[in-house]
Protein backbone atom coordinates (compact mmCIF):
# COMPACT_ATOMS: atom_id res chain seq x y z
CA UNK A 1 0.00 0.00 0.00
CA UNK A 2 0.82 3.67 -0.28
CA UNK A 3 1.00 6.15 2.17
CA UNK A 4 -1.32 8.92 2.56
CA UNK A 5 1.61 11.18 2.29
CA UNK A 6 2.25 9.41 -1.19
CA UNK A 7 -1.69 9.74 -2.12
CA UNK A 8 -1.80 13.77 -0.82
CA UNK A 9 1.21 14.39 -2.93
CA UNK A 10 0.02 12.85 -5.84
CA UNK A 11 -3.35 14.84 -5.69
CA UNK A 12 -1.39 18.13 -4.97
CA UNK A 13 0.40 17.63 -8.28
CA UNK A 14 -2.68 16.64 -10.03
CA UNK A 15 -4.61 19.74 -8.42
CA UNK A 16 -1.38 21.17 -10.24
CA UNK A 17 -1.36 19.91 -13.05
CA UNK A 18 -5.11 21.24 -13.76
CA UNK A 19 -4.57 24.63 -13.03
CA UNK A 20 -3.23 27.60 -15.00
CA UNK A 21 -0.31 27.17 -15.51
CA UNK A 22 0.73 31.01 -15.29
CA UNK A 23 -1.53 31.41 -11.74
CA UNK A 24 0.31 29.54 -8.57
CA UNK A 25 -1.89 28.54 -6.36
CA UNK A 26 -2.07 28.88 -2.79
CA UNK A 27 -1.61 25.88 -0.44
CA UNK A 28 -5.47 26.83 1.16
CA UNK A 29 -6.85 26.49 -2.58
CA UNK A 30 -5.02 22.84 -2.93
CA UNK A 31 -5.97 21.91 0.80
CA UNK A 32 -9.83 23.01 0.70
CA UNK A 33 -9.65 21.57 -3.13
CA UNK A 34 -8.09 18.26 -2.45
CA UNK A 35 -9.23 17.74 1.63
CA UNK A 36 -5.81 17.38 2.38
CA UNK A 37 -5.17 19.21 5.64
CA UNK A 38 -3.10 22.22 5.34
CA UNK A 39 -0.22 21.22 7.90
CA UNK A 40 0.54 18.17 6.13
CA UNK A 41 0.24 19.72 2.66
CA UNK A 42 2.68 22.50 3.72
CA UNK A 43 5.40 19.56 4.16
CA UNK A 44 4.15 17.52 1.02
CA UNK A 45 4.81 20.35 -1.32
CA UNK A 46 8.37 21.42 0.57
CA UNK A 47 9.71 18.11 -0.11
CA UNK A 48 8.60 18.10 -3.41
CA UNK A 49 10.26 21.35 -3.81
CA UNK A 50 13.69 20.32 -2.40
CA UNK A 51 13.31 17.40 -5.58
CA UNK A 52 12.23 20.19 -8.47
CA UNK A 53 9.04 19.27 -9.07
CA UNK A 54 7.34 22.36 -8.10
CA UNK A 55 8.35 25.92 -7.34
CA UNK A 56 6.98 28.32 -4.62
CA UNK A 57 6.77 31.97 -5.41
CA UNK A 58 6.53 34.72 -2.84
CA UNK A 59 4.32 37.59 -2.58
CA UNK A 60 1.14 38.69 -2.82
CA UNK A 61 0.77 36.35 -6.39
CA UNK A 62 2.49 33.94 -4.51
CA UNK A 63 2.04 30.37 -4.55
CA UNK A 64 3.08 26.61 -5.86
CA UNK A 65 3.54 25.77 -9.34
CA UNK A 66 4.98 23.11 -11.06
CA UNK A 67 8.19 22.94 -12.27
CA UNK A 68 8.52 20.32 -14.32
CA UNK A 69 5.98 19.15 -16.75
CA UNK A 70 2.90 17.16 -15.78
CA UNK A 71 3.44 14.77 -18.32
CA UNK A 72 7.32 14.33 -17.30
CA UNK A 73 6.67 13.82 -13.52
CA UNK A 74 5.79 10.04 -12.99
CA UNK A 75 3.80 8.21 -10.41
CA UNK A 76 6.72 6.01 -9.28
CA UNK A 77 9.28 9.29 -9.49
CA UNK A 78 6.78 10.79 -6.82
CA UNK A 79 6.11 7.33 -4.80
CA UNK A 80 10.23 6.67 -4.07
CA UNK A 81 10.54 10.36 -3.29
CA UNK A 82 7.64 10.19 -0.93
CA UNK A 83 7.57 6.63 0.35
CA UNK A 84 11.06 4.87 -0.45
CA UNK A 85 11.95 2.00 -2.28
CA UNK A 86 9.05 0.54 -4.11
CA UNK A 87 10.40 -3.04 -4.46
CA UNK A 88 8.19 -5.70 -2.40
CA UNK A 89 11.43 -7.03 -1.28
CA UNK A 90 15.04 -5.49 -0.15
CA UNK A 91 16.88 -7.84 -2.73
CA UNK A 92 14.42 -6.46 -5.26
CA UNK A 93 14.99 -2.58 -5.06
CA UNK A 94 16.73 -0.71 -7.18
CA UNK A 95 17.68 2.14 -5.06
CA UNK A 96 18.46 0.64 -1.88
CA UNK A 97 19.41 -2.93 -2.63
CA UNK A 98 20.00 -5.17 0.14
CA UNK A 99 20.70 -9.19 0.71
CA UNK A 100 17.67 -10.47 2.33
CA UNK A 101 18.62 -11.34 5.86
CA UNK A 102 17.81 -15.15 5.79
CA UNK A 103 18.91 -15.27 1.85
CA UNK A 104 20.56 -18.44 0.86
CA UNK A 105 21.31 -17.49 -2.32
CA UNK A 106 19.34 -15.19 -4.57
CA UNK A 107 19.18 -16.93 -7.85
CA UNK A 108 17.58 -20.07 -6.01
CA UNK A 109 15.12 -18.23 -4.33
CA UNK A 110 11.44 -19.00 -5.69
CA UNK A 111 10.09 -16.09 -3.63
CA UNK A 112 12.64 -13.84 -5.30
CA UNK A 113 11.85 -14.85 -8.85
CA UNK A 114 7.48 -14.43 -8.18
CA UNK A 115 8.31 -10.76 -6.55
CA UNK A 116 10.74 -10.15 -9.15
CA UNK A 117 7.93 -10.03 -11.96
CA UNK A 118 5.85 -8.28 -9.99
CA UNK A 119 8.28 -5.50 -8.86
CA UNK A 120 8.79 -5.27 -12.45
CA UNK A 121 5.10 -5.22 -13.55
CA UNK A 122 4.95 -2.16 -10.98
CA UNK A 123 7.25 -0.12 -11.89
CA UNK A 124 5.99 -0.50 -15.36
CA UNK A 125 2.68 0.64 -14.75
CA UNK A 126 4.60 3.75 -12.55
CA UNK A 127 7.65 4.94 -14.34
CA UNK A 128 5.01 5.04 -17.20
CA UNK A 129 2.09 6.62 -16.01
CA UNK A 130 2.03 10.70 -15.63
CA UNK A 131 0.42 13.50 -13.95
CA UNK A 132 -0.78 13.94 -17.08
CA UNK A 133 -2.03 10.73 -17.82
CA UNK A 134 -3.78 10.74 -14.79
CA UNK A 135 -5.46 13.97 -14.83
CA UNK A 136 -6.09 13.56 -18.69
CA UNK A 137 -7.64 10.09 -18.09
CA UNK A 138 -5.34 8.85 -20.68
CA UNK A 139 -3.88 5.58 -22.22
CA UNK A 140 -4.47 2.16 -20.10
CA UNK A 141 -2.04 2.66 -17.28
CA UNK A 142 -3.68 5.71 -16.03
CA UNK A 143 -7.16 3.80 -14.88
CA UNK A 144 -5.69 1.87 -12.09
CA UNK A 145 -3.59 4.44 -10.71
CA UNK A 146 -6.71 7.00 -10.60
CA UNK A 147 -8.19 4.48 -8.41
CA UNK A 148 -5.01 5.51 -6.00
CA UNK A 149 -5.80 9.28 -6.24
CA UNK A 150 -9.55 8.72 -5.44
CA UNK A 151 -9.13 6.11 -2.49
Amino acid sequence: MISQKAKYALRALAALAQADPDEPMLISEIALQQSIPKKFLEQILLDLKRSGIVVSRRGKQGGYLLLKRADAITFGEVLRLVDGPIAPLPCLSQTAYRKCEDCDGEQLCEIRHVFARVAQATRDVLFNTTIADAVEGAGEPAAPVRELLTA
